[in-house]
């Protein structure tokens, strides 16, 4: 296997030696840290960027593959059957901690506990750039900042009247156990593939700009459980299918303002097994309709932002134990900003989001779905209202500071705040920047979490997050990035799911009065060794509360060495995940036990170039887990072993 990566590696650098040079993309500014654009040796925080050309050399990717390779997060599912539920796991946090910022407005989900969003919903083929904040966030984005942001813009229209983009892409889906393609006892005979494609229209007329674009993926060949050793049936193939819609419209009234409006529609369909580890024909089906506008208006020292987006899911789960759920969930952010001094600029902004969910069940001995909960009772509003200043002084000083108060239907009032210093030193050619910052954050409870039949709890607080961090940056030009960042951040009121009475087996969520702890430190290192030669690493070491280790590794690193030219892209990606606890419900003795995964690494190896005899075609072959690490995620479930895929980017 060695051999094979040593030959495929020659074969592209030789390929791609030939090659014209990539004109180098400056990465100079960043908005998520301030909501204001900024040059990134101003930001008080170390900001990840991903780029169309990153995602392009990804292509094939899900957004949470490629997510899973960002210091400090650990993207749990991702390595996993298409149709796993994927975990957020950021610096010592859960789902309901990350943010996920869709064209500058949040989007989550009212119907589940965490009230979070699935990434699986948004494909990577429609982004044109992924910014990701870590850290308390809550005064810029509301409920659910604690511990990271993913902000993701989706592709703009292009400046030609007319412009058409295809992909294409098909690749192999096993396991390790079965990377040879051949079926055996434990396992379905279908053969196991994975396809994905996009279709994208868009363009300028005068004053008018139109975005379309339409997309599919679909994967089978892994179970979601990994069939026992001693297993005589087969395990079905757990089938994943998606596609996704958006049409975008807008008009450029002057060269200042401008209002655009997009339409969006999606479905997924999941195949899953049953929660005792054995194989089962469930499904879970999730339909999405989304729509939404922005308004911008720039003016003389400032802008004015106006962004909103009304969410229908409708989500149903077609098993042994069927349920459904219908939600609603509009939210809006705006914004004014105005540069009050040289330096000194100011934002007044304002959140809002509704929510609101119906849940339907089958009673035991019936068939037909009953209404359990009302999106008249199982709802509520929030306001937001918030400002922020952003100071840039003329002698290297950076200073970020604001507050939000968030005004909750259900709960009352809760207010947060942020400070963020910062201070850049110039050393030769090269700049210094140390950071720091104190910051806070909160978490709504969830619908679910208040209203649950039997469950809920309308006295629920909100959770508190407060995090500490400190680090250095430094950066030389285009040929070197080093950081290094130390956080530490304490939880309070988190909102559990307890025993009120055991002989009754009476439940509810409430309110912890302890205070949990997570702490680390994330290394990154980014290298230009020439023009085309990169290299970028990072390493994190993650501290958690005991309470809320489940799955998150101590220790996690990340190398990339690449080849960049004109036409043309080759890496060598690998990836550390130490040990980890996890738990699994004995079916022997009926208790819950824990267990420790074992550490993994894996390696891929990309390569695309540009195709000689058709203009503007790009061509890409990805082979995954090239040592078949066998490996697993999540007790008893599959992961991928060694794979293959192949595909294609065409721009008409």
């Amino acid at each position: 296997m060695k051999k094979l990566v040593l030959a495929l590696t020659v074969c592209a650098t030789s390929i791609l030696t030939a090659q014209e040079t990539q004109k180098v993309e400056v990465l100079d500014s960043v908005m998520i840290a301030t909501k204001i654009n900024i040059p990134r040796k101003n930001s008080g925080k170390v900001v990840t960027t991903i780029t169309r050309a990153q995602l392009k050399n990804n292509q094939g990717q899900s957004v949470a593959q490629v997510l899973n390779q960002i210091a400090g997060f650990e993207i749990n599912g991702s390595r996993s059957n298409d149709g796993q539920n994927l975990g957020y796991f950021v610096r010592g946090g859960r789902n309901r901690q990350v943010l996920v910022v869709v064209d500058g407005v949040a989007v989550n989900d009212p119907s589940s506990i965490a009230n979070d969003y699935d990434l699986r919903l948004i494909p990577a083929e429609t982004i044109e750039r992924i910014e990701v904040l870590k850290g308390a966030a809550s005064v810029l984005y509301g409920s659910g900042a604690a511990t990271a942001v993913i902000s993701i813009t989706t592709l703009p229209a292009s400046k030609d009247k007319v412009h058409a983009s295809v992909s294409s892409s098909i690749g192999t889906n096993r396991s390790a156990e079965n990377s040879d393609g051949i079926s055996n006892n434990q396992y379905t005979s279908s053969i196991p593939s994975s396809q994905s494609g996009t279709f994208a229209l868009s363009g300028t007329l005068g004053s008018f700009f139109y975005n379309a674009n339409f997309s599919t993926r679909y994967a089978k060949g892994l179970s979601a459980v990994e069939a026992p050793e001693d297993a005589t049936d087969a395990f079905i193939s757990d089938v994943y299918s998606q596609y996704e819609g958006r049409v975008k419209l807008g008009y450029k009234f002057n060269k200042n303002i401008s209002y655009s409006q997009f339409f969006s529609f999606g479905k997924v369909k999941a195949d899953f097994d049953s929660f005792n580890y054995t194989d089962a024909e469930n499904q879970n089906i999730t339909n999405q309709l989304r729509t939404g506008g922005q308004l911008l208006w720039k003016y003389n020292k400032g802008m004015f932002v106006f962004n909103d987006s009304y969410t229908w899911i409708e989500r149903e789960f077609d098993s042994s134990y069927p349920s459904k759920f219908d939600t609603k969930a509009y939210g809006l952010d705006a914004y004014a900003t105005y540069e009050v001094l040289e330096g000194l600029t100011a934002l007044v902004g304002l959140g809002h989001n509704s929510s609101s969910f119906k849940s339907f069940s089958v009673p035991f001995g019936q068939t037909q779905f009953v209404k359990d909960l009302d999106d008249s009772i199982a709802e509520f509003n929030i306001f937001d209202p918030y400002v922020n200043l952003n100071y840039i002084s003329s002698f290297g000083l950076n200073i970020n500071a604001g507050a939000r108060l968030n005004i909750h239907s259900e709960y009352g009032s809760h207010a947060v705040y942020n400070i963020n210093p910062s201070y850049g030193f110039n050393l030769g050619k090269g700049t210094l920047k140390v950071l720091g910052s104190y910051s806070t954050a909160y978490i709504t409870p969830s619908l679910f979490q208040l209203h649950a039949p039997s469950y809920g709890n309308l006295e629920l607080q909100p959770e508190e997050n407060t995090t500490l961090e400190g680090g250095l940056e430094y950066t030389h030009g285009n040929a070197l990035r080093l950081s290094a960042v130390y956080f530490d951040r304490t939880e309070t009121n988190f909102v559990d799911f307890v025993t009120v009475d055991p002989e009754n087996f009476i439940y509810q969520y409430q309110n912890i009065d302890d205070s949990f702890t997570a702490s680390g430190f994330e290394i990154e290192a980014a290298v230009k060794f020439t023009e085309r030669f990169g290299f970028n690493a990072n390493y994190t070491n993650t501290q958690p509360d005991e309470r809320f280790a489940l799955r998150i590794p101590e220790h996690k690193a990340n190398a990339l060495l690449s080849y960049t030219s004109e036409k043309g892209y080759v890496s060598l990606n690998y990836q550390f995940v130490g040990s980890r606890e996890d738990s699994f419900f004995n079916n022997d003795t009926f208790t819950t036990d824990a267990i420790t995964l074992e550490s993994y690494g894996t390696l891929d190896f990309t390569i695309a170039t540009q195709v000689s005899l058709v203009d503007n075609m790009r061509i890409f072959l990805n082979l995954s887990n090239l040592l078949n690490e066998d490996y697993q995620e999540i007790y008893r479930f599959q992961t991928r072993g060694r794979n293959a895929r192949i595909g294609f980017s065409l721009e008409l």
